[in-house]
Protein backbone atom coordinates (compact mmCIF):
# COMPACT_ATOMS: atom_id res chain seq x y z
CA UNK A 1 0.00 0.00 0.00
CA UNK A 2 1.21 3.64 -1.08
CA UNK A 3 2.58 5.42 2.03
CA UNK A 4 -0.20 8.32 1.01
CA UNK A 5 -2.93 6.16 2.43
CA UNK A 6 -0.92 6.71 5.74
CA UNK A 7 -1.47 10.83 5.70
CA UNK A 8 -5.06 9.81 4.53
CA UNK A 9 -5.33 7.59 7.67
CA UNK A 10 -4.08 10.24 10.19
CA UNK A 11 -6.30 12.53 8.95
CA UNK A 12 -9.12 10.16 9.63
CA UNK A 13 -7.51 9.40 13.15
CA UNK A 14 -8.03 13.21 13.85
CA UNK A 15 -11.41 13.72 12.47
CA UNK A 16 -12.93 10.36 13.97
CA UNK A 17 -11.52 11.32 17.26
CA UNK A 18 -12.78 14.82 17.68
CA UNK A 19 -16.12 13.25 16.32
CA UNK A 20 -16.75 11.20 19.01
CA UNK A 21 -14.69 12.62 21.96
CA UNK A 22 -16.89 14.98 22.86
CA UNK A 23 -19.30 12.17 24.53
CA UNK A 24 -17.17 11.52 26.85
CA UNK A 25 -16.71 14.92 27.94
CA UNK A 26 -20.30 16.71 27.59
CA UNK A 27 -20.21 16.79 31.60
CA UNK A 28 -16.84 18.74 32.09
CA UNK A 29 -18.18 21.14 28.54
CA UNK A 30 -21.53 21.55 30.13
CA UNK A 31 -20.25 22.31 33.46
CA UNK A 32 -17.63 24.92 32.34
CA UNK A 33 -20.13 26.57 30.27
CA UNK A 34 -22.89 26.47 33.29
CA UNK A 35 -25.24 24.96 30.49
CA UNK A 36 -27.80 21.73 30.96
CA UNK A 37 -26.22 17.92 29.70
CA UNK A 38 -28.67 17.98 26.72
CA UNK A 39 -27.90 21.48 25.99
CA UNK A 40 -24.38 20.18 25.27
CA UNK A 41 -25.86 17.44 23.44
CA UNK A 42 -26.12 20.08 20.63
CA UNK A 43 -22.31 19.30 20.24
CA UNK A 44 -22.77 16.06 19.01
CA UNK A 45 -26.09 16.91 16.83
CA UNK A 46 -24.69 19.99 15.75
CA UNK A 47 -21.50 18.36 14.62
CA UNK A 48 -23.12 15.24 12.97
CA UNK A 49 -25.85 17.62 10.78
CA UNK A 50 -22.70 19.74 10.06
CA UNK A 51 -21.62 16.95 8.22
CA UNK A 52 -24.66 15.96 6.25
CA UNK A 53 -24.91 19.28 5.04
CA UNK A 54 -21.25 19.84 4.63
CA UNK A 55 -20.37 17.24 2.80
CA UNK A 56 -21.59 17.38 -0.99
CA UNK A 57 -21.48 21.39 -0.04
CA UNK A 58 -17.58 20.81 0.21
CA UNK A 59 -17.27 18.78 -2.19
CA UNK A 60 -18.80 20.92 -5.03
CA UNK A 61 -16.87 23.36 -4.20
CA UNK A 62 -13.85 21.37 -4.59
CA UNK A 63 -14.36 20.77 -7.85
CA UNK A 64 -12.56 23.41 -8.72
CA UNK A 65 -9.74 22.61 -7.39
CA UNK A 66 -7.32 19.56 -7.74
CA UNK A 67 -8.32 16.77 -4.82
CA UNK A 68 -5.05 17.22 -2.86
CA UNK A 69 -5.60 20.53 -2.50
CA UNK A 70 -8.53 20.36 -1.64
CA UNK A 71 -7.54 17.91 1.05
CA UNK A 72 -5.19 20.31 2.67
CA UNK A 73 -7.97 23.05 2.63
CA UNK A 74 -10.11 20.77 4.75
CA UNK A 75 -7.62 19.67 6.69
CA UNK A 76 -6.86 23.35 7.42
CA UNK A 77 -10.24 24.00 8.18
CA UNK A 78 -10.25 20.85 10.21
CA UNK A 79 -7.72 22.23 12.82
CA UNK A 80 -9.55 26.19 12.67
CA UNK A 81 -12.60 24.49 13.93
CA UNK A 82 -10.94 22.67 16.82
CA UNK A 83 -8.58 25.67 17.54
CA UNK A 84 -11.88 27.30 18.12
CA UNK A 85 -13.65 25.15 19.84
CA UNK A 86 -10.47 24.79 22.65
CA UNK A 87 -10.52 28.66 23.16
CA UNK A 88 -13.84 29.27 22.83
CA UNK A 89 -14.98 31.49 25.52
CA UNK A 90 -18.69 31.22 25.73
CA UNK A 91 -20.66 27.52 24.15
CA UNK A 92 -22.47 29.39 20.85
CA UNK A 93 -18.76 29.88 19.77
CA UNK A 94 -17.81 26.47 20.57
CA UNK A 95 -20.78 25.37 18.98
CA UNK A 96 -19.17 27.41 15.68
CA UNK A 97 -15.88 25.47 15.74
CA UNK A 98 -17.36 22.15 16.04
CA UNK A 99 -19.92 23.01 13.42
CA UNK A 100 -16.64 24.48 11.07
CA UNK A 101 -14.72 20.90 12.00
CA UNK A 102 -17.62 19.30 10.69
CA UNK A 103 -17.69 21.20 7.72
CA UNK A 104 -14.46 19.45 6.08
CA UNK A 105 -15.46 15.51 7.80
CA UNK A 106 -17.29 14.30 5.09
CA UNK A 107 -15.71 16.13 2.35
CA UNK A 108 -12.34 14.12 3.33
CA UNK A 109 -13.52 10.90 3.26
CA UNK A 110 -15.26 11.55 0.42
CA UNK A 111 -12.78 12.79 -1.46
CA UNK A 112 -9.94 10.93 0.44
CA UNK A 113 -11.69 7.83 -0.60
CA UNK A 114 -11.63 8.46 -4.04
CA UNK A 115 -8.07 9.29 -4.07
CA UNK A 116 -6.88 6.11 -1.88
CA UNK A 117 -8.88 3.86 -4.48
CA UNK A 118 -6.92 5.63 -7.67
CA UNK A 119 -3.32 5.33 -5.64
CA UNK A 120 -3.40 1.16 -6.21
CA UNK A 121 -4.60 -1.51 -8.37
CA UNK A 122 -8.41 -1.83 -9.72
CA UNK A 123 -8.39 -5.16 -7.64
CA UNK A 124 -7.20 -3.81 -4.67
CA UNK A 125 -9.55 -0.70 -4.24
CA UNK A 126 -11.46 -1.74 -1.44
CA UNK A 127 -8.22 -2.60 0.72
CA UNK A 128 -7.05 0.86 0.18
CA UNK A 129 -10.32 2.35 1.46
CA UNK A 130 -10.13 0.24 4.47
CA UNK A 131 -7.03 1.17 5.12
CA UNK A 132 -7.51 4.90 5.07
CA UNK A 133 -10.66 4.41 7.56
CA UNK A 134 -8.44 2.32 9.74
CA UNK A 135 -7.57 6.05 11.07
CA UNK A 136 -11.41 6.32 12.09
CA UNK A 137 -11.72 2.71 13.65
CA UNK A 138 -8.10 3.62 15.70
CA UNK A 139 -9.87 6.63 16.81
CA UNK A 140 -12.39 4.77 18.52
CA UNK A 141 -9.65 2.00 19.85
CA UNK A 142 -6.78 4.78 20.97
CA UNK A 143 -7.97 8.27 20.28
CA UNK A 144 -11.36 8.46 21.71
CA UNK A 145 -10.43 7.06 25.40
CA UNK A 146 -7.36 8.81 25.66
CA UNK A 147 -8.90 12.17 24.72
CA UNK A 148 -11.50 11.88 27.34
CA UNK A 149 -8.79 10.88 29.76
CA UNK A 150 -7.18 13.57 28.81
CA UNK A 151 -10.15 16.11 29.14
CA UNK A 152 -11.21 14.47 32.48
CA UNK A 153 -7.69 14.41 33.89
CA UNK A 154 -6.12 18.03 32.85
CA UNK A 155 -8.95 19.78 30.89
CA UNK A 156 -11.32 19.40 28.09
CA UNK A 157 -9.94 22.24 25.96
CA UNK A 158 -6.43 20.62 26.06
CA UNK A 159 -8.25 17.31 23.91
CA UNK A 160 -9.42 20.00 21.50
CA UNK A 161 -5.56 21.74 21.23
CA UNK A 162 -4.34 17.88 20.49
CA UNK A 163 -6.81 16.87 17.90
CA UNK A 164 -5.81 20.28 16.29
CA UNK A 165 -2.05 19.04 16.43
CA UNK A 166 -2.93 15.76 15.17
CA UNK A 167 -4.90 17.71 12.63
CA UNK A 168 -1.42 19.64 11.30
CA UNK A 169 0.54 16.18 11.40
CA UNK A 170 -2.16 15.06 8.93
CA UNK A 171 -2.15 18.37 6.78
CA UNK A 172 1.92 17.87 6.42
CA UNK A 173 1.19 14.55 5.67
CA UNK A 174 -1.17 15.34 3.09
CA UNK A 175 0.84 17.75 0.90
CA UNK A 176 4.44 16.22 1.30
CA UNK A 177 3.18 12.18 0.20
CA UNK A 178 -0.30 12.04 -1.63
CA UNK A 179 0.38 12.83 -5.33
CA UNK A 180 -0.86 15.70 -7.26
CA UNK A 181 -3.80 14.42 -8.98
CA UNK A 182 -4.51 16.80 -12.14
CA UNK A 183 -7.92 17.61 -12.01
CA UNK A 184 -10.64 16.55 -14.23
CA UNK A 185 -11.20 19.03 -16.71
CA UNK A 186 -14.03 17.01 -17.90
CA UNK A 187 -16.17 15.65 -15.02
CA UNK A 188 -18.27 19.12 -13.94
CA UNK A 189 -20.72 19.58 -11.20
CA UNK A 190 -23.41 18.86 -13.34
CA UNK A 191 -22.11 15.54 -14.04
CA UNK A 192 -21.29 14.58 -10.20
CA UNK A 193 -24.94 15.27 -9.66
CA UNK A 194 -26.16 13.12 -12.76
CA UNK A 195 -24.41 9.83 -10.10
CA UNK A 196 -27.70 10.50 -7.96
CA UNK A 197 -30.17 9.59 -10.81
CA UNK A 198 -28.35 5.83 -10.53
CA UNK A 199 -30.88 3.98 -8.15
CA UNK A 200 -28.10 1.45 -7.42
CA UNK A 201 -25.91 4.70 -5.57
CA UNK A 202 -29.57 5.89 -3.96
CA UNK A 203 -29.62 1.68 -2.48
CA UNK A 204 -26.25 1.96 -1.52
CA UNK A 205 -26.41 5.02 0.70
CA UNK A 206 -29.60 4.01 1.87
CA UNK A 207 -28.09 0.70 3.08
CA UNK A 208 -25.09 3.10 4.86
CA UNK A 209 -27.90 4.95 6.75
CA UNK A 210 -29.86 2.19 7.77
CA UNK A 211 -27.03 -0.37 8.43
CA UNK A 212 -24.82 1.81 10.65
CA UNK A 213 -27.78 3.72 11.90
CA UNK A 214 -28.52 -0.12 13.36
CA UNK A 215 -24.26 0.27 14.87
CA UNK A 216 -25.32 3.77 16.49
CA UNK A 217 -28.82 3.01 18.03
CA UNK A 218 -26.49 0.70 20.68
CA UNK A 219 -23.76 2.68 21.01
CA UNK A 220 -25.22 5.63 21.94
CA UNK A 221 -26.78 4.55 24.72
CA UNK A 222 -24.38 1.87 25.78
CA UNK A 223 -23.21 4.27 28.77
CA UNK A 224 -26.81 3.71 30.75
CA UNK A 225 -27.09 0.43 29.26
CA UNK A 226 -23.91 -0.95 30.23
CA UNK A 227 -24.35 0.87 34.02
CA UNK A 228 -27.74 0.21 34.83
CA UNK A 229 -28.66 -3.05 32.99
CA UNK A 230 -25.32 -4.99 32.83
CA UNK A 231 -24.42 -3.58 36.64
CA UNK A 232 -20.73 -2.27 35.04
CA UNK A 233 -19.07 0.92 36.58
CA UNK A 234 -18.87 4.07 35.38
CA UNK A 235 -15.39 3.80 35.16
CA UNK A 236 -15.51 0.53 33.10
CA UNK A 237 -17.33 2.59 30.40
CA UNK A 238 -13.96 3.73 29.06
CA UNK A 239 -12.74 0.01 28.97
CA UNK A 240 -16.12 -1.11 27.07
CA UNK A 241 -15.26 1.54 24.23
CA UNK A 242 -11.94 0.07 23.81
CA UNK A 243 -13.55 -3.29 23.01
CA UNK A 244 -16.03 -1.47 20.81
CA UNK A 245 -12.85 0.22 18.96
CA UNK A 246 -11.16 -3.33 18.77
CA UNK A 247 -14.37 -4.96 16.72
CA UNK A 248 -14.34 -1.46 14.80
CA UNK A 249 -10.87 -1.65 13.37
CA UNK A 250 -11.03 -5.66 12.68
CA UNK A 251 -14.18 -5.22 10.98
CA UNK A 252 -12.67 -2.60 9.05
CA UNK A 253 -9.90 -4.77 7.62
CA UNK A 254 -11.74 -7.89 7.27
CA UNK A 255 -14.54 -5.95 4.99
CA UNK A 256 -11.44 -4.21 3.56
CA UNK A 257 -9.89 -7.61 2.45
CA UNK A 258 -13.07 -9.28 1.24
CA UNK A 259 -14.88 -6.24 -0.64
CA UNK A 260 -12.41 -6.52 -3.17
CA UNK A 261 -13.54 -10.01 -3.73
CA UNK A 262 -17.11 -10.69 -3.14
CA UNK A 263 -18.89 -7.47 -2.49
CA UNK A 264 -22.61 -8.25 -2.17
CA UNK A 265 -22.35 -11.19 -0.36
CA UNK A 266 -20.44 -9.30 2.14
CA UNK A 267 -23.06 -7.36 2.41
CA UNK A 268 -25.20 -9.73 2.96
CA UNK A 269 -23.51 -11.01 5.94
CA UNK A 270 -22.43 -8.37 7.53
CA UNK A 271 -26.04 -7.06 7.60
CA UNK A 272 -27.86 -9.75 8.55
CA UNK A 273 -25.55 -11.10 11.43
CA UNK A 274 -25.27 -7.16 12.49
CA UNK A 275 -29.59 -7.56 12.81
CA UNK A 276 -29.62 -10.63 14.60
CA UNK A 277 -26.79 -9.45 17.19
CA UNK A 278 -28.42 -6.47 17.91
CA UNK A 279 -31.91 -8.39 18.64
CA UNK A 280 -29.23 -10.34 20.92
CA UNK A 281 -28.13 -7.60 22.91
CA UNK A 282 -31.30 -7.34 24.40
CA UNK A 283 -30.77 -10.38 26.40
CA UNK A 284 -26.25 -10.25 26.59
CA UNK A 285 -26.67 -6.80 27.85
CA UNK A 286 -27.73 -8.18 31.50
CA UNK A 287 -24.95 -10.52 31.08
CA UNK A 288 -21.55 -8.57 31.98
CA UNK A 289 -19.07 -11.10 29.64
CA UNK A 290 -21.73 -11.50 27.30
CA UNK A 291 -22.62 -7.90 26.87
CA UNK A 292 -18.96 -7.17 26.25
CA UNK A 293 -18.63 -10.03 23.92
CA UNK A 294 -21.54 -8.48 21.61
CA UNK A 295 -20.02 -5.09 22.18
CA UNK A 296 -17.03 -6.31 20.09
CA UNK A 297 -19.12 -7.98 17.90
CA UNK A 298 -21.33 -4.68 16.81
CA UNK A 299 -18.08 -2.99 16.14
CA UNK A 300 -16.86 -5.55 13.84
CA UNK A 301 -19.77 -6.20 12.09
CA UNK A 302 -21.22 -2.52 11.61
CA UNK A 303 -17.19 -1.29 10.47
CA UNK A 304 -17.14 -4.21 8.19
CA UNK A 305 -20.22 -2.80 6.11
CA UNK A 306 -17.71 0.47 5.55
CA UNK A 307 -15.70 -0.67 3.04
CA UNK A 308 -17.85 -2.41 0.69
CA UNK A 309 -20.28 0.09 0.86
CA UNK A 310 -18.25 3.10 -0.10
CA UNK A 311 -16.77 0.52 -2.83
CA UNK A 312 -19.98 0.45 -4.05
CA UNK A 313 -20.95 3.86 -4.61
CA UNK A 314 -17.67 4.51 -6.11
CA UNK A 315 -18.26 1.48 -8.99
CA UNK A 316 -21.85 2.61 -9.24
CA UNK A 317 -20.62 6.63 -10.11
CA UNK A 318 -17.50 5.46 -11.24
CA UNK A 319 -17.96 8.46 -13.89
CA UNK A 320 -17.59 11.25 -11.25
CA UNK A 321 -18.24 9.32 -7.94
CA UNK A 322 -16.43 12.32 -5.66
CA UNK A 323 -19.95 13.89 -4.82
CA UNK A 324 -21.59 10.35 -4.38
CA UNK A 325 -18.38 9.66 -2.35
CA UNK A 326 -18.82 12.06 0.00
CA UNK A 327 -22.64 12.11 0.08
CA UNK A 328 -22.63 8.70 1.83
CA UNK A 329 -20.38 9.98 4.43
CA UNK A 330 -22.79 12.12 5.35
CA UNK A 331 -25.00 9.18 5.07
CA UNK A 332 -23.38 7.58 8.13
CA UNK A 333 -23.36 10.81 9.96
CA UNK A 334 -27.33 10.89 8.58
CA UNK A 335 -27.61 6.98 10.31
CA UNK A 336 -25.82 8.55 13.74
CA UNK A 337 -28.48 11.25 14.18
CA UNK A 338 -31.60 8.84 13.05
CA UNK A 339 -30.90 5.99 14.67
CA UNK A 340 -30.09 8.59 17.99
CA UNK A 341 -33.51 10.13 18.13
CA UNK A 342 -35.32 7.35 17.68
CA UNK A 343 -33.51 5.27 20.62
CA UNK A 344 -34.17 7.84 22.62
CA UNK A 345 -37.95 7.86 22.03
CA UNK A 346 -38.25 4.35 22.87
CA UNK A 347 -36.14 4.64 25.82
CA UNK A 348 -38.60 7.89 26.88
CA UNK A 349 -41.44 5.51 26.27
CA UNK A 350 -40.59 3.76 28.91
CA UNK A 351 -39.13 0.74 27.66
CA UNK A 352 -36.22 1.04 29.01
CA UNK A 353 -32.60 1.23 28.21
CA UNK A 354 -31.92 -2.19 25.84
CA UNK A 355 -34.88 -0.63 23.88
CA UNK A 356 -32.86 0.69 21.19
CA UNK A 357 -31.50 -2.45 20.14
CA UNK A 358 -34.60 -3.53 18.91
CA UNK A 359 -34.77 0.01 16.87
CA UNK A 360 -31.15 -1.02 15.79
CA UNK A 361 -32.01 -4.45 14.94
CA UNK A 362 -34.92 -3.68 12.48
CA UNK A 363 -32.73 -0.59 11.18
CA UNK A 364 -30.26 -3.20 10.48
CA UNK A 365 -32.42 -5.62 8.35
CA UNK A 366 -33.78 -3.10 6.96
CA UNK A 367 -30.29 -2.30 5.48
CA UNK A 368 -30.38 -6.01 4.78
CA UNK A 369 -33.39 -5.74 3.10
CA UNK A 370 -32.24 -2.95 1.01
CA UNK A 371 -29.03 -5.41 -0.06
CA UNK A 372 -31.11 -8.08 -0.70
CA UNK A 373 -32.90 -5.95 -3.63
CA UNK A 374 -29.92 -3.74 -5.21
CA UNK A 375 -28.16 -7.41 -5.76
CA UNK A 376 -31.78 -8.11 -7.32
CA UNK A 377 -31.74 -5.23 -9.65
CA UNK A 378 -28.17 -5.90 -10.24
CA UNK A 379 -28.42 -9.80 -11.66
CA UNK A 380 -31.65 -8.59 -13.72
CA UNK A 381 -29.49 -6.10 -15.49
CA UNK A 382 -26.76 -8.61 -16.08
CA UNK A 383 -28.80 -11.45 -16.83
CA UNK A 384 -30.43 -10.40 -20.14
CA UNK A 385 -27.04 -9.58 -21.47
CA UNK A 386 -25.32 -12.82 -21.10
CA UNK A 387 -28.28 -14.67 -22.51
CA UNK A 388 -28.59 -12.34 -25.81
CA UNK A 389 -24.42 -12.94 -25.78
CA UNK A 390 -24.74 -16.63 -25.28
CA UNK A 391 -28.11 -17.47 -27.96
CA UNK A 392 -26.62 -14.68 -30.65
CA UNK A 393 -26.14 -16.79 -33.73
CA UNK A 394 -22.67 -17.21 -35.31
CA UNK A 395 -21.87 -15.33 -38.07
CA UNK A 396 -21.44 -16.80 -41.28
CA UNK A 397 -18.40 -17.08 -43.06
CA UNK A 398 -18.13 -16.68 -46.61
CA UNK A 399 -15.70 -18.03 -48.61
CA UNK A 400 -13.77 -14.79 -48.58
CA UNK A 401 -13.93 -13.93 -45.09
CA UNK A 402 -12.35 -17.77 -44.39
CA UNK A 403 -9.42 -16.91 -46.53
Amino acid sequence: MPLALLALAIGAFGIGTTEFVIMGLLPEVAADFQVSIPTAGFLVTGYALGVVLGAPLMTALGTRVTRKRMLVLLMGLFVLGNVVSAVAPVFGVMLVGRVIASLAHGAFFGIGTVVAADLVAPQKRAGAIAMMFTGLTVANLVGVPLGTYVGQSVGWRTTFFVVAAIGVVGLLGVARLVPEQPRNEGVRLRDELAAFRNVQVLLAMGMTVLGFGGVFAAITYITPMMTEVAGYSTSSVTWLLVLLGLGMVGGNLIGGKFADRRLMPLLYVSLGALAVVLALFTLTAHNKIAAAVTIVLIGGLGFATVPPLQKRVLDQAAGAPTLASAANIGAFNLGNALSAWLGGIVIAAGLGYTAPNWVGAALAASALALAIVSGALERRTVTPSRLVARHSPEPTLTPASRN
